[in-house]
């Protein structure tokens, strides 16, 4: 039997016959989603984003861009709000194929770098994933270690060893809700939104009263006085675009749950800009607060609330925090480099396989730091100045893929998708697409010269930006060309 499609409303279904089945680019956790599958409503999008948006990483966002950017702090929480509605853009429009065809973030890349050449940017953005993967992980091992810690002396006395004990418990949590599937996660996300909710809540409450707001915001900027103030704003808006900038090119891991596009759009709206802004805006509040509160300043919840002077609370706090930042891990860090790894060959790599492999790359990229905690070696890398550093270079990989992706699906392509060819070689769609990786090299080129020379500096530091219009650009003026030629070889 040869595969075809099925339209129903605005989705487009397959129906995998031999030819896709026997394939060697089709396995069936990565097969796109039966229209029975797709029940993610507003409600469980609004929630993801709600989740994955209350982290450590996201608390610590103002003291990034007031200490390494230079911003004062209404400066910082204007660049963060600003740069989650700009990321919106990015995140809605991609997740339009998911949603459609029901396919996930590698084989829409099949589309606009080839068949095997999606193969390229799935694992650039598989690689930042494992990197966040191990930072929100070594967050959560010292969530469990202080858990215990408030439960027995004895694992307090444990220090480091015991951070690196805990890493290994959450861990193993994360990546068993992972391999449980996609309902699993929307029940997680769905459970942990409103108990991140009262966290900020009780955290605000409990700090308010020791911190000046007023004093806070009249703070001036880390920056010379001379210095232009759009120059750091616009670095510090670049680097707050990369935060998002991962799950804007794989918001099709998702999207082929939603029930509709409204849904999608609706609850990317409705989770993400306000929840990235509040929850920043609380954690400036309670990082100036917390030199009244416990006698030093402390940039990250999870030390503070462990410094709380009451077992009970410093327990109850934990617990919530841990569900947090498993429910963070799993969507943000875990669901697309399990994808993009069963992508290289998805007849060998399933999903456990592919969950297994970003756990043990998020092992070694954080294998500095463990062995930091066990004082086996000594090294002063921050696991918060890797990630500030890790925003801006990212970004600037990451933006010329979602130009690409954008300008592909809605210019090139006017969203219309051969399902079926997605899913074999030989097929209409290339092994490799020469226009997808021009349009990638030459930006991702310009910027390896303004970091080693130090010329066009600013096509670097707006990354982000100069790398999505450059990538978009390039790809439609080479489609549009080719199209041109075509024309005129078959007139």
């Amino acid at each position: 039997m040869t595969s075809s499609t099925n339209s129903v409303g605005e989705f487009v279904e397959l129906q995998a016959g031999d030819d896709v089945l026997s394939s060697p680019r089709y396995n069936e956790d990565i097969a796109p989603t039966q229209i029975r599958q797709r029940t993610w409503q507003t409600r469980h999008i609004a929630a993801l984003w709600v989740g994955m948006s209350i982290c450590v990483p996201t608390y610590t966002l103002g003291g990034v861009l007031t200490a390494y950017f230079g911003l004062s702090v209404s400066e910082a929480l204007w660049a963060i709000f600003l740069a989650n509605v700009i990321v919106l853009i990015p995140l809605v429009l991609n997740a339009y194929p998911g949603t459609k065809y029901g396919i996930p973030f590698p084989v829409v890349l099949r589309s606009s770098f080839g068949i095997i050449g999606s193969n390229v940017p799935c694992l650039v953005r598989a690689l930042v994933a494992c990197g966040w993967f191990g930072i929100q992980t070594m967050f959560g091992g010292l969530a469990i270690h202080l858990l215990f810690s408030a439960i027995s002396d004895g694992w307090a006395s444990l220090g480091g060893t015991g951070e690196v004990i805990g890493f290994f418990i959450f861990w193993v949590l994360n990546l068993w809700v992972v391999i449980r599937g996609s309902e699993s996660i929307k029940h997680l996300e769905t459970f942990a939104a409103p108990l991140l909710l009262v966290v900020g809540l009780g955290l605000i409450v409990w700090a308010y009263p020791q911190a000046s707001i007023t004093e806070l915001l009249a703070k001036p900027p880390n920056r010379p006085e001379d210095a232009s103030f759009l120059g750091y704003f616009f670095g510090g808006l670049t680097a707050m675009v990369g935060f998002w900038a991962t799950l804007s090119l794989n918001i099709p891991d998702f999207s082929r749950f939603a029930d509709s596009q409204k849904s999608q759009v609706r609850g990317q709206i409705i989770g993400l800009p306000v929840t990235m802004f509040l929850f920043a805006a609380l954690g400036v509040i309670l990082t100036s607060a917390s030199q009244q509160l416990v006698g030093e300043t402390i940039s990250d919840p999870i030390s503070l609330i462990g410094k709380i002077d009451s077992p009970f609370w410093v327990i109850l706090s934990m617990l919530i925090i841990i569900i947090a930042t498993i429910s963070t891990n799993t969507a943000a860090n875990i669901v697309s480099p399990t994808n993009d790894f069963q992508n290289i060959a998805p007849k060998y790599v399933s999903n456990t396989r592919g969950v297994i492999l970003t756990g043990l790359v998020g092992i070694l990229l954080m294998g500095w730091e463990l062995l930091k905690k066990l004082e086996w070696i000594a090294s002063e890398v921050s696991v918060e100045s890797l990630y500030s550093n890790w925003l801006i270079g990212y970004s600037s990989l990451l933006g010329p893929i979602a130009g690409i992706m954008i300008v592909d699906y809605f210019l090139i392509r006017n969203q219309t998708l051969d399902l079926p060819a997605l899913h074999k070689d030989h097929s209409t769609y290339p092994a490799w697409n020469t226009s997808g990786f021009v349009a990638f090299l030459v930006p991702v080129g310009l910027t390896l010269i303004a970091v080693t020379t130090g010329a066009l500096s600013w096509f670097y530091s707006y990354g982000w930006f100069t790398g999505s219009l450059l990538g978009g650009l390039i790809y439609y003026a080479m489609n549009i060309k080719a199209s041109a030629q075509a024309a005129v070889s078959n007139a």
